[in-house]
């Protein structure tokens, strides 16, 4: 019999015990005294039982009804903190924000951008995990992944937060024992570091305005992320491809040297990805926080 009972009819039968009256508990409900009795009515009948005797002037509850009323108050009112507790999700970052990105990306920017975003969500806990693997983020409770590069088809929603430049780089030790290419094609001859993870390692597009140069280059050593790559260059190995991001300190210190800066390589994108239509608020603070920080870069 329970399962046919009309749940919202138990808080107009509470409200109704706690106005005292059918025209007082109208009034506090917003419908008509007619309606209220016709909620009582209906509820008894689902329950089988009768909750509130009453005349012309004054309503009791019956001994089944003060149980059912003991009984009906407190699983209300967890109904209603429950509510008022996803309200405070939907609208106050709160919680885990638990997010994934790559190694490299997750060290150079993520890690010190959620030390500055936690500052400013004292009240929220984060939870970063770094690898260079495809996450599953439904299986494996994510709320986001920052992604960097091109996004693969998926079901997934996705925001933009930002792009980066890619750059040809050497160290200056390697460049006085090799020699600086001039040219796209000059690259061929030099010892490259390829990137295992991408699709093409060893074919690279320049452009310069309309004109479009393909090489391929010559590996002689390769690693499968761009941190691992960074080391190599920067201790000599070979010529490679970096992101802005991640070469910005060694230019500028002169560890590391951006080669043929008149061509341009395909800009990558840097995205948030998530699986919840209706982010929380942890989600879409962070989104928010990210594009405006990368934004000042």
């Amino acid at each position: 019999m329970g399962r046919d009972v009309n749940l919202n009819r138990l808080a107009v039968f509470v409200a109704l015990v706690r106005a005292g009256s059918f025209t007082a508990a109208a009034v506090q409900l917003g419908m008509t005294k007619a309606m209220v009795s016709q909620h009582l009515l209906r509820l008894e009948r689902e329950l089988g039982i009768t909750l509130i005797v009453r005349s012309t002037r004054r309503m009791a509850l019956t001994e089944a009804g003060a149980a059912f009323h003991a009984d009906c108050v407190p699983l209300l009112e967890q109904a209603e903190a429950a509510i008022e507790r996803v309200g405070t999700q939907r609208s106050t970052p709160t919680g885990t924000l638990r997010l994934t990105t790559s190694t490299d990306y997750g060290t150079a920017v993520l890690a010190p951008a959620l030390a500055e975003f936690r500052r400013l969500h004292p009240l929220l806990h984060v939870d970063l995990v770094i690898n260079d693997q495809i996450n599953d983020l439904i299986a494996e409770r994510f709320d986001m992944a920052v992604r960097i590069g091109w996004l693969r088809d998926s079901s997934l929603r996705a925001t933009r937060l930002g792009g980066f430049r890619q750059f040809v780089m050497a160290s200056p030790a390697y460049l006085v024992e090799h020699g600086t290419p001039r040219r796209p094609e000059d690259l061929s001859v030099h010892g490259w570091i390829a990137m295992s993870a991408l699709a093409t390692p060893l074919r690279w597009t320049f452009t310069r305005g309309r004109t479009r140069r393909i090489v391929r280059m010559r590996q002689v050593m390769q690693a499968n992320n761009a941190a691992a790559i960074r080391g190599l260059v920067l201790a000599g190995a070979g010529v490679s491809v970096l992101p802005d991001y991640l070469a910005e300190d060694d230019i500028r210190a002169g560890r590391l040297q951006v080669l043929l800066p008149q061509y341009h390589l395909l800009e990558g994108g840097i995205h948030a990805v998530y699986p919840d239509p209706q982010p929380p608020a942890k989600v879409r603070a962070f989104i928010d926080f990210m594009r405006d920080r990368l934004a000042k870069r």
